[in-house]
C-alpha cells in the first residue's frame, strides 16, 4: 500500500526531506497542502515541484536523476540557425507571462490533458506579480510563437515548461533565456523530469543526492528579484542576429 505524508496547511515551509522520495512513482514525496507562494517558494528551495492532475490533490516530487540545462552550453547550432534565417522574430522578457502559462497548458498531440490545471496558472502568476516568476517570449508580428517560464530562487532557474506554435520557438525561447542567466552566474536551469526530448535539446542528468547539494547552494546567493521586462533590450548583445537585413530596435529586439 503506497503511504505518503500529509502537508501540514499550518506550516507552509515544512516540506519531508526529498532523500526519502519514493522510488515508484520516481519521486513522489508528499501530498496535500497548498499553492501558496511561500509554500512553493519553499519548496523549490528544497528541490521540490508541485505536480498533479486536476482532481488530485497538490503532489510533490523530487525525482533522481535530475535534469538540467548548463545555461553556459546551450547554444544556436547550424540547425537552428537555418531554420530561423529571415525570420523576423523578436523576443522579450516578462511582457506577456500568463500568455505563456496558458500556451504551454494548451493541449499537445497525443496527449489527454494537462497538469498546468488552473490552480497552477493562477499560483504561477502570483509568483510572477511577486517578481519570483518569469517568462521568455518569441513572437513573430503579434503572434506569439514560443516560450518558456519558471521560477528564479537565489541563482537557481527552475523551468516549468515551454511551448511552440512554430518550429523553434521553444528552442530560441530556452536559448535567450540561458544566455541572459549565464550572465547573471546562473548556472543550470533545473528541468525536473528527465525525457529523451530534453535530453536531445543538451540536458545532463544529475544525481538527486548531486542536485539537493546544488539547490542549497545556489538558492541561497543573490540573485534577481522582481520584474525582468527591463532586461529585454540586453538580449540584442547577447543573441546572435538571424536576419541582418533587418533592423532591430530596443523595443523590438529582431532575430
Amino acid at each position: 500500500m503506497l503511504t505518503l505524508p500529509l502537508l501540514d496547511s499550518s506550516q507552509p515551509g515544512h516540506f519531508p526531506d526529498p532523500r526519502n522520495a519514493l522510488r515508484d512513482p520516481n519521486g513522489l514525496l508528499a501530498f496535500g497542502g497548498d499553492l501558496s507562494p511561500e509554500r512553493l517558494m519553499a519548496a523549490y528551495a528544497q528541490g521540490i515541484f508541485p505536480w498533479f492532475n486536476e482532481d488530485d490533490p497538490p503532489l510533490w516530487w523530487s525525482p533522481d536523476p535530475r535534469c538540467v540545462f548548463h545555461t553556459a552550453d546551450l547554444g544556436m547550432n547550424r540547425s537552428l540557425r537555418r531554420q530561423l534565417a529571415g525570420k523576423s522574430w523578436r523576443l522579450t522578457i516578462d511582457h506577456a507571462f500568463r500568455q505563456v502559462v496558458e500556451a504551454c497548458a494548451a493541449p499537445r498531440p497525443g496527449q489527454a490533458g494537462t497538469w498546468i490545471v488552473p490552480a497552477m496558472m493562477d499560483a504561477y502568476t502570483t509568483l510572477h506579480e511577486l517578481g519570483h516568476a518569469h517568462s521568455v517570449e518569441v513572437w513573430d508580428g503579434n503572434d506569439l510563437v514560443g516560450g518558456i517560464y519558471g521560477i528564479a530562487i537565489g541563482r537557481l532557474f527552475c523551468g516549468e515548461s515551454m511551448f511552440s506554435r512554430q518550429s523553434g520557438g521553444s528552442k530560441l525561447a530556452l536559448i535567450a533565456l540561458a544566455r541572459l542567466l549565464q550572465g547573471w552566474e546562473f548556472p543550470i536551469i533545473d528541468a525536473q523530469v528527465s525525457n529523451p526530448h530534453l535530453l536531445s535539446l543538451g540536458a545532463s542528468e544529475y544525481s538527486r543526492a548531486r542536485f539537493l547539494r546544488t539547490v542549497a547552494q545556489l538558492s541561497q546567493l543573490p540573485g534577481q528579484p522582481g520584474s525582468w521586462r527591463e532586461f529585454t533590450p540586453i538580449l540584442l548583445s547577447l543573441m546572435p542576429s538571424i536576419d541582418q537585413r533587418t533592423a532591430a530596435s530596443p523595443d523590438h529586439p529582431i532575430y
